[in-house]
């Protein structure tokens, strides 16, 4: 009878490190801030003729929390403007906003 009480009290042991171990801030802002700028990006008309096409691109967020992009680095002209054209001065719902943080986001475009 002992060793079942001392083989439960170590279980609840681990069990409780484990639930103390986990991430309890929530998620991750720069994959929420991903998944937005998905979404904003998600209705283009590109032909199929440029069915995969892919940027680096780089921005900030100002004090409004609106992205600021700064540059986009890609070989097929149409896709920068595009993208600035879409992201540009585009409010993000994010808890905290670190304004001047440069973020760089690679962005491929299917059609």
């Amino acid at each position: 009878m002992r060793k079942l009480s001392l083989v439960f009290v170590a279980a609840m042991l681990l069990a409780t490190g484990s639930v103390l171990a986990n991430d309890v801030a929530g998620e991750n802002p720069t994959k929420n801030l991903s998944i937005q700028i998905s979404e904003m990006l998600s209705e283009n008309n590109f032909s199929e003729m440029h069915n995969d096409l892919t940027a680096q691109v780089r921005f900030t967020l100002n004090s409004n929390g609106e992205i600021v992009v700064l540059s986009v680095n890609t070989k097929f002209d149409k896709m920068e403007s595009f993208v600035k054209n879409k992201l540009n001065y585009k409010k993000v719902n994010l808890a905290e906003v670190k304004e001047g943080k440069v973020y760089t986001i690679p962005v491929r475009i299917k059609a």
